[in-house]
């Protein structure tokens, strides 16, 4: 693609670093935000800003929050006895879209990906051990997609977690394999935290 400016080939070229965002798309941006008056291109811009230097991640769940903890941790509306397992706060928002699950979270930060370097250590493994651990946590739902990646990490989470001696238990299988939670729509993803099995009882099917 020919530039006509190389402030504007700068400006595509870090609008086409983001995930989805071809340079088509990345142009399009750029030209709009042009077209848009000075305070609207800084109410932008100082957005991006805030974001990236006050973002905090919960000390409890890891899930993303303005403050040290997250509201649905120090909600007591929700049952604290019930921690449901995700891959990263996406997740979290797709589930609570549901309107179907009232316990806690916790975020891993990503998965158990070998071809990608990514192992244990990189994930809040460790962490979410030690909470059951020192938490009175009943039960353990793993709500990972269901993909390669997902169910290595169930695997090696069900391992970690069997010394605890509490209730370990999956998604009903309403997603199909390779399939994402943050993509499912909500009646599915719904159906699929209400009628969730045993960890065990999923192995067989």
């Amino acid at each position: 693609m020919n530039f006509s400016s190389k402030l504007l080939e700068n400006a595509v070229s870090e609008f086409g670093k983001l995930p989805g965002i071809g340079q088509k798309t990345a142009l399009r941006l750029v030209l709009h935000l042009l077209n848009q008056e000075n305070s609207e291109v800084s109410k932008f811009t100082e957005s991006l800003t805030l974001l990236k230097n006050n973002i905090k991640f919960c000390k409890k769940c890891h899930h993303i929050s303005d403050s040290e903890y997250c509201e649905i941790c120090t909600s007591n509306k929700r049952n604290q006895n019930i921690v449901c397992v995700v891959e990263d706060s996406r997740d979290v928002m797709a589930i609570e879209n549901t309107n179907q699950y009232h316990g806690l979270y916790h975020v891993l930060n990503g998965l158990i990906s070998p071809m990608d370097g990514v192992g244990p250590s990189d994930l809040t493994i460790n962490q979410l051990v030690e909470r059951v651990g020192k938490e009175e946590v009943e039960e353990v739902i793993f709500a990972l997609s269901a993909t390669m990646e997902g169910d290595t990490t169930i695997f090696y989470l069900n391992k970690k977690l069997q010394p605890s001696n509490i209730k370990i238990s999956t998604l009903a299988r309403g997603i199909a394999f390779g399939g994402e939670i943050e993509y499912a729509d909500e009646l599915t993803l719904g159906r699929s935290i209400t009628t969730r099995v045993p960890y065990e009882n999923s192995l067989s099917k």
